[in-house]
């Protein structure tokens, strides 16, 4: 489950009514992942979206955190960070951050390539790197294609992510769950390129399977 409602609703919120409403979302959430078995719900790493970003927005944020994580531990329900692409949480490192502060096994990260990929650009580091800090911590990954300083709308194949070595270091860590974020941005063409992006992940996760296949027939 994907829970984009906390960008208009963060959990860091100066306004007491935005942040009421956003934990309002929050339990309604892992009450339906609850009821529906949904295992895994995906937080937007966000402590405020439109408001400034403070030491109080952050203090409030952490404050909220861990009263969601109460929540989905009562729940069985494990949330995950996703990589943002905003100062606050744009690498896997930052997201283990507030993860290792609340320090439940129901709070791991889930990142988004695409976004990490222009982080490590930005700071000048190695996304490989970035996802090792992570080990252990991982709950799934977010496939998402960008190009530097754009994280929107940019189809599969024309931008710069390695999404062949995220995959093979991610499926490494442990990560079995893969999604794909695709834009709809008036293109004819879209059947093809969903045809595409499916052909092109399919390969990569085949060949992950292949080699642990492999593995265990030598083992």
């Amino acid at each position: 489950m994907c829970l984009s409602g906390h960008r208009k609703y963060p959990f860091g919120s100066n306004d007491p009514e935005i942040e009421k409403r956003g934990m309002e979302i929050m339990e309604k959430a892992i009450r339906l992942a609850e009821d529906l078995g949904i295992r895994i719900i995906q937080l937007a790493g966000y402590d405020v979206y439109y408001e400034d970003s403070s030491f109080e927005t952050k203090k409030r944020f952490l404050k909220n955190l861990k009263k969601a994580t109460h929540m989905a531990e009562k729940a069985g329900v494990v949330l995950g960070f996703e990589t943002m692409e905003t100062e606050f949480m744009n690498t896997v490192e930052k997201a283990m951050k507030y993860t290792t502060l609340v320090d439940s096994p129901y709070l791991n990260v889930y990142p988004d390539i695409g976004n990490i990929t222009n982080a490590a650009i930005e700071y000048k580091n190695d996304v490989l790197e970035d996802m090792m800090i992570g080990k252990g911590h991982l709950c799934a990954m977010h496939l998402k294609e960008t190009v530097p300083g754009k994280f929107r709308e940019i189809p599969f194949g024309t931008g710069h992510v390695n999404f062949k070595e995220a995959i093979a270091l991610a499926w490494q860590l442990g990560i079995r769950k893969y999604v794909t974020e695709f834009w709809y941005v008036g293109n004819e063409n879209w059947k093809e390129d969903l045809v595409f992006a499916h052909d092109m992940f399919e390969k990569m996760l085949d060949e992950q399977m292949t080699r642990k296949d492999e593995k265990n027939v030598e083992s």
